[in-house]
Order: C-alpha cells, then sequence, then structure tokens
C-alpha cells in the first residue's frame, strides 16, 4: 500500500469517517501511521480502590452498576455511570459521548483507567479509558490482545483510539516504509519500520522508549536539515539591489525619538542595517521582552526602507495590537510628512507609505505596489501559509519577524535555522520591575480593599481570567461574564469593562481606547491583552486560574503593567485547592528566557509554542525541551553536511527533505 494513499480509498474508511478525520489532520496512510500515542494504558497494574490515593492515575476491575445520558442546560451531554470495584462504587463521567451507552451496559465488567478524583465527598473518574472484560480477561481488539500497554491517541469526537488502532494494526503491515537515515547516522537506533511498530504496539515500555527515541531523533533530525534548505533558497531566490543608508536623517530621525536607544536596540539596529545593505532579502527573526522596545526598531527599519522609495506593510496577529502599533507609528511619522495606514476587519484605509493590518492585510483588495519590507509582529501567531503570501506581496522582499514570546535560544536556532536572530535583551531605562505575588484564596478581600487603594490614587487594574464563559468541566475555575457581573457589585463606584477575543473589533477598539484615556478603572478580560495592550497608567494586573497559563505567557500577561513610573503589581490566583509550585517562580524571577526554559522542562514545548506556530514544523512526540538531543542532532547534521553539502550521496535523504522543505515554504 502506497503512503499517499487517501484515506477514503482505505477498506473501511469511508466518507463520513474521512471528514471526521481531517479534524485529526490524518488525510493519507501516511498520516494515519504517523499519528502517534501520546501515552499508554499500562493493564498489568491492576489496583483496588481502597489502595490508591487521590489524585492518583489508576486502573481497576469491576461492574457497571448503571449508566445514563445527562443533557445540561447548556446543550451539552454527560454520560455517568455507577461502577464498582467490588470494595467501593465510583462515579465515571465522560463528556459530549452519548454513544458509550450503545457500547456498554448494565451489568458489564470493565477495566478502567484514568486520575481518581472526589467530587462531593464522591469518588470519581472524569473520562476515563475502559476496555470490556470476558472471562475476567480484557477484551481487548485483536491487535493489542494478550499485551499490557495499550496506546491511547489524540482523538476527535466519533474516533476513539479503540478505532485508531484497529486501523492502524490493520494498515501498517501493508505499507511498506523506506528508512531514509544512512546507516552512520542510525547508528544502534532502531530501523524506522520497526520503530513504527513498536510506538503503535509496544510489548513493554522499554520498546515503547526506543521506538519514541528514534522518531524523536528523526524529526529533530529534519527540521534541522529543512530550515538550512529554506535558508539556501531563500538566499538564492532573488539578487537584488542593496538598499543606501542616509546616515545623516537616520541620526536625526533617531535623536528626536521620545527616549535614547538602549544599548541591546543599538546593536540590533546594526545588525539589520547590515542585513539591508547586502545584495540578498533580509530575514530576520527580532525577539524581545515585552516592553523591550521592538516597535521602535521596525518604525527606524520603515524608515529606512521610506527613505529608498518603497512602501512598508506591518501585519499584528489582533486588532488590538494593529492599532495600537499605528497609534505609536502615527506619532512617529505624521511629524515627518510620512503617512500611516490601517487596514483591519473594521477598518481599511490603505493609504500609506506604512500601512498596519490584520490578517486583513492579506486581502486581494490591497494595493501592494511597490512594497519593500514586510514586518510580522507576534509571528508565532500566524500560519506558515499567511506568512508566505503575504511575503510574496513585496518587490523587494525583505522580511522582518518580530516575537515577545521567549525561546530559549538552543530551541530558536533549530525551529527558525533559515532565520538570523537577533535578541534585545536590556529593557529601557525607567521599566519597573513588577512586585509578583502569590495570593491565596482567604486574602481575596483584602486585594480587593487594595485594588480600590490604588484605583482612588488614580492607577488601573487588569483582571485576567482564563474562559470567557464558564465551564461545565471545569466549575472552580473563573470565567470573565461572570467576574464582571460580581465585579461591578464589589466595586459599585468604579467604572469596569469587559474585553474578550469574540468581540466586534469596533467595540474592543472602544473598549480598549477608554482604558487607555483612563475612563474605565477596570478591564475584565481573557489573555487576549496578552498583546497589544499599552497602559502606562495600569498598575495592578490580577490572574485568576493562573495555574492554566505557561510561566512564559504568565511573563507576557505581566508586562501589561510597569510601563509607567507608578510602583506595579501581578496577583495571581489559582483555582481552589490548587497549589502551582512553578508559580514561585515567577515571584523571583523577570528574566522571559529563564522563565521560558523553566517551562520548557515541566510543561514542555506545548506551553510556549502554540496550535499555530505547531504548523511550521509540527512535532507529533519529539520535544523542544530535549536540550541535549537538539545538540546531538545539530552536531550530527553538521557532520553531515560537511561530508556531503549536496547530499547527494544520500538521495533518500535527500528526496525526504525536499518533501518537507516544499510543504513548509512553497513556492
Amino acid at each position: 500500500m502506497d503512503l499517499q494513499t487517501p484515506l477514503t480509498k482505505v477498506a473501511g474508511i469511508g466518507y463520513s469517517y474521512s471528514k471526521k478525520l481531517e479534524y485529526l489532520n490524518l488525510f493519507t496512510v501516511e498520516d494515519l501511521i504517523n499519528h502517534y500515542p501520546f501515552r499508554y494504558d499500562d493493564f498489568s497494574k491492576v489496583a483496588s480502590v481502597i489502595d490508591a490515593q487521590i489524585g492518583e492515575k489508576v486502573t481497576l476491575q469491576g461492574e457497571i452498576w448503571s449508566i445514563k445520558n445527562i443533557y445540561t442546560r447548556y446543550g451539552k451531554t454527560l454520560t455517568q455511570a455507577i461502577f464498582n470495584d467490588s470494595t467501593t462504587p465510583i462515579t465515571l463521567t465522560w463528556f459530549n459521548s452519548s454513544w458509550i451507552i450503545k457500547q456498554i451496559k448494565t451489568g458489564d465488567r470493565l477495566q478502567v483507567s484514568g486520575k481518581l478524583t472526589k467530587y462531593k465527598s464522591k469518588l470519581s473518574i472524569m473520562a476515563p479509558t475502559w476496555e470490556l472484560i470476558t472471562s475476567e480477561e480484557p477484551k481487548l481488539t485483536s491487535e493489542v490482545s494478550g499485551k499490557n500497554l495499550v496506546p491511547i491517541y489524540p482523538e476527535t469526537y466519533g474516533v476513539s483510539s479503540k478505532w485508531l488502532r484497529t486501523k492502524i494494526a490493520a494498515i501498517l503491515p501493508q505499507v511498506k516504509v523506506i528508512d531514509p537515515l544512512p546507516n552512520e547516522i542510525k547508528n544502534n537506533m532502531l530501523a524506522l519500520p520497526d520503530a513504527l511498530q513498536k510506538i503503535h504496539f509496544p510489548q513493554n515500555w522499554e520498546e515503547a522508549e526506543k521506538a519514541k527515541e528514534r522518531l524523536s531523533f528523526d524529526e529533530l533530525f529534519f527540521i534541522q536539515l529543512a530550515t538550512l534548505k529554506i535558508r539556501q533558497a531563500w538566499q538564492k531566490k532573488q539578487v537584488i539591489d542593496p538598499l543606501k543608508i542616509d546616515q545623516k536623517k537616520l541620526d536625526q530621525f533617531v535623536k528626536k525619538l521620545p527616549f535614547k536607544l538602549t544599548k541591546a536596540q543599538e546593536k540590533v539596529l546594526t545588525e539589520i542595517i547590515s542585513d539591508l545593505q547586502k545584495n540578498t532579502p533580509m530575514n530576520r527573526l527580532l525577539q524581545g521582552e515585552v516592553g523591550s522596545g521592538k516597535t521602535v526598531i521596525a518604525a527606524i527599519v520603515s524608515y529606512i526602507v521610506y527613505l529608498n522609495g518603497f512602501k512598508t506593510l506591518f501585519m499584528a496577529p489582533t486588532e488590538i495590537l494593529a492599532f495600537q502599533h499605528f497609534e505609536t507609528l502615527k506619532k512617529l511619522f505624521v511629524p515627518l510628512k510620512i503617512s500611516v495606514g490601517i487596514y483591519t476587519g473594521s477598518k481599511k484605509n490603505q493609504t500609506g507609505d506604512i500601512v498596519v493590518g490584520t490578517h486583513a492585510l492579506l486581502s486581494k483588495k490591497l494595493e501592494t505596489e511597490n512594497i519593500g519590507l514586510i514586518i510580522v509582529d507576534e509571528q508565532q501567531r500566524f500560519g506558515v501559509e499567511q506568512r508566505t503570501l503575504l511575503r510574496s506581496r513585496a518587490k523587494i522582499p525583505h522580511f522582518l519577524t518580530m516575537t515577545a514570546t521567549p525561546i530559549p535560544r538552543t530551541v530558536a536556532l533549530t525551529l527558525y535555522g533559515d532565520l538570523d536572530i537577533s535578541i534585545i535583551d536590556e529593557m529601557p531605562i525607567g521599566r519597573q520591575q513588577v512586585k509578583t505575588f502569590r495570593v491565596p484564596e482567604k486574602k481575596r478581600k483584602d486585594s480587593y480593599k487594595f485594588i480600590a487603594k490604588q484605583v482612588a490614587g488614580k492607577g488601573q487594574v487588569y483582571i485576567i481570567t482564563p474562559f470567557i464563559e464558564p465551564s461545565e468541566t471545569l466549575v472552580t475555575v473563573k470565567a470573565a461574564k461572570i467576574e464582571f457581573e460580581k465585579l461591578k457589585k464589589i466595586f459599585p463606584h468604579l467604572k469596569l469593562d469587559l474585553l474578550h477575543g469574540r468581540m466586534k473589533g469596533k467595540d474592543k477598539e472602544k473598549i480598549t481606547q477608554d482604558f487607555r484615556e483612563g475612563k474605565t478603572q477596570i478591564l475584565v478580560s481573557t489573555s487576549v491583552v496578552e498583546v497589544g495592550m499599552d497602559n502606562p497608567n495600569a498598575t495592578i494586573i490580577i490572574i485568576e486560574g493562573a495555574e492554566r497559563f505557561g510561566l512564559a505567557q504568565l511573563h507576557q500577561l505581566r508586562g501589561r503593567v510597569g510601563r509607567g513610573e507608578k510602583e506595579s503589581y501581578c496577583l495571581l490566583y489559582t483555582s481552589p485547592h490548587v497549589e502551582d509550585r512553578r508559580l514561585k517562580y515567577l515571584e523571583t524571577t523577570f528574566d522571559g528566557l529563564k522563565l521560558a526554559e523553566l517551562d520548557l522542562k515541566i510543561r514542555g514545548s506545548g506551553q510556549i509554542f502554540g496550535k499555530q506556530q505547531s504548523g511550521r514544523f509540527e512535532l507529533k512526540i519529539a520535544s523542544f525541551s530535549d536540550l541535549s538531543l537538539i545538540e546531538e542532532i545539530k552536531a550530527e547534521v553538521q557532520q553531515l553536511l560537511k561530508k556531503n553539502p549536496s547530499l547527494d550521496k544520500y538521495p533518500l535523504l535527500k528526496a525526504k527533505l525536499q518533501d518537507i522543505a516544499s510543504a513548509v515554504m512553497p513556492d
């Protein structure tokens, strides 16, 4: 069976299932066999409830006493069963899985696995995995029968792990998998066909680990090779005329800025100017803390491009951030008679030497004549296709991407090997270090008194919640809409406003403008304010459900305050009965890169790179937190290319690399 065979042509996978599989990005046979388990249920360790601890993951065997579907007032479905392992009844709960009652009946014996919790004094397991038992043995599907480790996959509605492993077991033996790695690189690792078999159906934990080791190596290895391929293609794409640097006008512009550039900003600017003076397009990533002055660097570069007779497109991920950049750039450029346009979903003024906008800049209606520079802010929030389309519109495609998300340098050099990297590692003089505290629930009333005192002193406050609306499954986690109504009663004499991502652009613009102008004292919001809100008068940020955010994101949110001269505070609340030790690092650490490294070690790369970022090089099994493996692979790649730069000696490797590079950087 060919790897590129569409799943719709595979026996037993019809149109209805293919549409469901699209949610998992599974389109071909290759996609399916590379859809790896994210964990395994170990059915060799069956326990008893009386021996288990609350919060522990357990595997239990017992009988179903009752099972039913419950329909909530929000239109969702809970499936609840009473399960007894012969010692204690336990409530099993599945969410939006009404079909389960067709597969599990009262009186069935089950083997279940999940985290044991206690809710309203009753033992419970939420969303457990399960297998039917016949004659005291788990009735596992044939491909895992007799094995103790059962693979659990990323799922979607109607496509369970049982379904996935049945199909993989049937298809994998029919596929001829060719191993592209040369023996001198592979060394003692498993061959690729063996690794695929053992990642899906390991006999024991050792096999699973060896399979993961090989597949993780492949992912990171090909990222390193692919980024090099992209860099080479970018440099060969076209030869351009270097931009001229009018040093006198540039010095005058910098001298008129409302503040002096830091040494780090000067260093970064020198690196960018060097790029602009070459006969190949600039392709640089600018990384810097919230408030480190990336936008000013972008403005200076835009000015150089303007002096050379070209325009700039400046794309931001949200309207809030786009309007923030628009206002900043207008203050700098309007006195010089340089026009600045804004192009978003709600406002479309494309007249300008510099046009700031959102995804709307991708519109074919936008005039793109004479574009010499593309700037993308918070670039990890845009997909590969969006960045490629925007870049294709420039006549001289100088490309500057910026991010405030702290990315450890080792990781950045792997993920962005095709880019030159500049880091602003110094904060401007006058930036406040925000005092950060974890606050116990019993101190909540005191914190509200503190807020009232700060507002009386003309300060303003952000209150951040993880959700817009309440969650049925996470009832203790605060939601913006509910908190907004509660806080209006707690602070009846203050002006409060609510902000979240589902609002219309014009409403968000008015709310943020009112907050910046001091018309609103307290802004209740989701993490939509993570980027783009610049209010020097805000002195407090309260983050509810802080345990639901990564340290890097908490650091970003904290950067919303301390932007003026007043002392500023970040107060961290966790959900009831949650103790998150990570948060102590936030109280004492103010270096975003250090916090990002801690995030990698503690919670993994998924906390730094969001869903859209993974579209660049999607990691299915490897982790950017494995820094030692990244260094090892980097050395392997360098050695390989030193011996054979064209890779002609390795046709399988070259073909694989070309497939990856073309997918990441379309022509």
